[in-house]
């Protein structure tokens, strides 16, 4: 049964038409409006013509490929966006997230699994309208600063833009400063899953989260997780 009491709109954006039908039809069985394109071009014009929730992207598609899509969309207004690749090369999954993608599931992969990853950034979503209306306060590491109801960070006094992710992997992190927090606490209370079949989607994502805060900030206990440092 769907988690969610109003019908959420998925736009679904890939061009082999099996999957596309495999997908929307598993979306639209658990409840939510399903729309649909099959290349770049035609992605653009369906996400503006009917304002989606969520996005549901392959990479490799004709026309632009799906990170150009992405970064359209971006431009347009913020979104959560669920990319679908063949690639393996953490290189490609790091430009994904790098563009605007909050999660990846690489091919094939199982019905349920993309399920679980739609209904938690869409809770995502929710749990950040929730802190935009709440009283607002900051909180600072060092040199990190947050505003965890404007979802913003600061480095430096340098304002970083994180995916709404890689955000609440930070948020997660800086409970408790220099305690290690385990793959598995990070899937469940970011990525909202009680399993550890996606420990290596945290990885990508805590490199991503690196790359923009600063690789030292966050410290890797081999085997256990991560913990995020007072400063550099």
């Amino acid at each position: 049964m769907p988690e969610h009491t109003t019908a959420r709109r998925v736009l679904v954006v890939e061009d082999e038409p099996i999957i596309n039908q495999a997908v929307s039809d598993r979306l639209e069985a658990e409840g939510y409006d399903v729309v649909r394109a099959w290349d770049g071009p035609g992605a653009v014009s369906c996400f503006e013509e009917t304002s989606p929730d969520l996005v549901v992207l392959d990479v490799m598609l004709p026309g632009y490929d799906g990170l150009e899509v992405c970064r359209r969309i971006q431009a347009v207004r913020p979104v959560p966006v669920l990319m679908l690749t063949a690639r393996v090369d953490e290189a490609d999954v790091l430009i994904g997230l790098g563009v605007g993608a909050d999660d990846y599931l690489t091919k094939p992969f199982r019905a349920r699994e993309l399920v679980a990853r739609v209904n938690a950034l869409l809770r995502r979503v929710e749990r950040a309208a929730e802190l935009a209306a709440s009283p607002r306060r900051t909180a600072e590491i060092g040199g990190l600063r947050m505003d965890p109801a404007a979802r913003r960070v600061w480095v430096d006094e340098a304002e970083v833009r994180l995916t709404p992710t890689e955000f609440d992997l930070l948020v997660c992190l800086a409970a408790d400063p220099g305690a290690v927090v385990t793959r598995e606490r990070l899937l469940a209370e970011v990525w909202g899953w009680n399993d550890a079949s996606g420990t290596r989607t945290v990885d990508s994502h805590v490199k991503g989260l690196r790359a923009k805060i600063g690789s030292a900030r966050v410290r890797t206990v081999h085997g256990v997780g991560y913990a995020l440092e007072a400063g550099e």
